[in-house]
């Protein structure tokens, strides 16, 4: 089983939305019992709030149902021996999570766009306004790394 948490500053925005994608993206492939999704943030400034109202837009419109209970959940030091791979949105994150669990022995910690051709950060829509971009970003990188876990 493939355990993942994406990761991000809040987890309202870019996290959530990379969990859900790939959620509906599993069950669209079969591969629901494969894998254990859930995301987090570095931060508690969002703590217990409800996923961003343009996050919510996007996956409305793709017809992806299942957030409407999340609410932003902090990383925690223990979280590094529940799952396989913590993947973050940006370099800051990346930092912040090896803060987070003080070293990365088994090589865990990884860039969502890194599993793409063109690696590079994901926006925060949080900050930018543009869910769309956000969107985009976050589909490419989850269905590389659904690629990159199945091909083994």
């Amino acid at each position: 089983m493939h355990k993942i948490m994406f990761v991000c500053y809040g987890n309202i925005c870019r996290s959530t939305m990379a969990e859900f994608l790939m959620k509906d993206l599993v069950k669209k492939k079969g591969k629901e019992k494969e894998f254990l999704i859930k995301s987090s943030g570095t931060s508690y400034e969002e703590h217990g709030h409800p996923v961003h109202r343009g996050t919510r837009a996007v996956l409305n419109r793709l017809g992806i149902t299942g957030y409407e209970d999340k609410r932003a959940e902090k990383l925690l030091k223990q979280d590094y021996f529940d799952y396989d791979l913590f993947i973050g949105m940006d370099k800051n994150n990346y930092r912040d999570m090896l803060y987070i669990f003080g070293k990365d022995p088994d090589s865990k910690v990884k860039l969502l766009m890194d599993y793409t051709p063109n690696p590079r950060s994901v926006a925060d829509p949080y900050w930018t306004g543009d869910f769309e971009s956000t969107y985009r970003d976050v589909s490419e990188g989850v269905l590389a790394l659904f690629n990159t876990l199945n091909a083994d």
